[in-house]
C-alpha cells in the first residue's frame, strides 16, 4: 500500500458562494468501507497520516482539510466558519465518495462536526469516535485557543516555525522529533515577506472572527444545541479523553455517558488536548472500536 495519500478536491457551497475543499485519501479507492478523519480548529487532514497508514488496509481513509485550512479555499465571509457550514461540506464530500455509510474519527472541532452529522435523521455515520471533545467547551480552553488563534505570525525559517508549533501543541503529549515534524510540517506554508521568503501558518486568520465575536449568551445557546445533537446520535460512540485535557472535563464525560445512547469512553494518560493517535497504543484504540463487533 502506498505510503502517500492521493489529493482530491470537492466543490461545496456557502452563503457567500462556491469553495473547494481538499481531502487526502488513503487505501483502495473502490473500498466501500470508508473512514472519515476530521481535524481540530487550526490543524489539517495531514494530522492523520500515521493513523491512516495503519487503517488503510481495512478502510478507504479520507482526511479533509476543513474549509479555511490547508489546501482548501478560504471563505469570502468569515462568519461561515461555523459547524453548520462544515457539516454541509461533509455531506457534499460523502456524496462525492459515493458510499451509503462512513465511520467518523473527529478530533476536537472534527468531533463537533461529527456530532452534528451523526445527530441528523438518516445520518450516514455508522460509528463515531470523538477525540477529546464533547458538547461542553470550557472557558479555560477557549481562552487558551483565543490566545493564539488568528495571530499574524511569521517565521524566518521552517525550523523556527516548527519550534513555535511544538510550543503551542505541548498538550498533545510526548512525541519524538520526527513525529513532531510530521505532525506540524503541514501546518506551515511558504509566504512572501518584506525581506524575502518566510513561513506562515496554513489557515485563514479570519477563523478568529466568529470565535472572538461569540458572546456568553451565544456560547450557552450553542452548548444547549450541542447537547441536543449529541442526545440524538443513535450510533455507537467512543469518547476518548486526554487525562490532562482542559477542554473535555471528567464531569462532562460522565454526563455524555448518562445522556448518550451507546457511549463508551477511554482515557489516555499523560496527554492533554488532544491525543494525536500516532502512538501504537492509541491507534489500537481506534482499530478496536471501528473494526470490532
Amino acid at each position: 500500500m502506498s505510503s502517500s495519500p492521493r489529493l482530491g478536491f470537492v466543490q461545496c457551497i456557502s452563503a457567500s458562494g462556491l469553495h473547494r475543499m481538499a481531502y487526502h485519501e488513503w487505501g483502495d479507492p473502490e473500498n466501500s468501507r470508508v473512514l472519515v478523519c476530521v481535524h481540530g480548529l487550526t490543524r489539517t487532514g495531514r494530522d492523520f497520516d500515521t493513523l491512516a497508514r495503519a487503517m488503510c488496509d481495512e478502510y478507504r481513509v479520507v482526511c479533509p482539510d476543513v474549509v479555511g485550512r490547508g489546501r482548501s479555499d478560504w471563505l469570502a465571509d468569515p462568519h461561515g466558519y461555523v459547524v453548520p457550514q462544515y457539516v454541509s461540506d461533509m455531506v457534499t464530500l460523502i456524496a462525492r465518495l459515493n458510499v451509503e455509510q462512513v465511520d467518523w474519527f473527529g478530533t476536537s472541532m472534527g468531533g463537533l462536526i461529527g456530532m452534528g452529522l451523526a445527530g441528523l435523521p438518516k445520518s450516514p455515520v455508522r460509528k463515531l469516535l470523538l477525540n477529546d471533545v464533547g458538547p461542553r467547551i470550557t472557558a479555560q480552553s477557549m481562552e487558551r485557543i483565543g490566545a493564539y488563534l488568528g495571530l499574524p505570525v511569521r517565521f524566518k525559517t521552517f525550523e523556527e516555525g516548527l519550534a513555535y508549533l511544538q510550543t503551542i501543541s505541548a498538550s498533545f503529549g510526548r512525541h519524538t522529533p520526527d513525529q513532531w515534524r510530521e505532525l506540524n510540517g503541514a501546518i506551515l506554508k511558504p509566504v512572501q515577506g518584506a525581506e524575502g521568503l518566510e513561513w506562515g501558518l496554513h489557515y485563514d486568520p479570519a477563523l478568529a472572527v466568529p470565535f472572538k465575536e461569540a458572546t456568553a449568551e451565544a456560547v450557552q445557546a450553542g452548548e444547549v444545541g450541542l447537547w441536543s445533537m449529541f442526545e440524538a446520535i443513535q450510533c455507537p460512540t467512543l469518547v476518548v479523553r486526554g487525562a490532562q485535557s482542559d477542554l473535555l472535563l471528567p464531569d462532562t464525560l460522565a454526563e455524555m455517558v448518562a445522556r448518550g445512547k451507546q457511549v463508551s469512553t477511554v482515557e489516555i494518560p499523560d496527554v492533554g488536548h488532544a491525543p494525536t493517535f500516532v502512538d501504537p497504543a492509541q491507534i489500537a484504540i481506534a482499530r478496536n472500536f471501528f473494526l470490532g463487533s
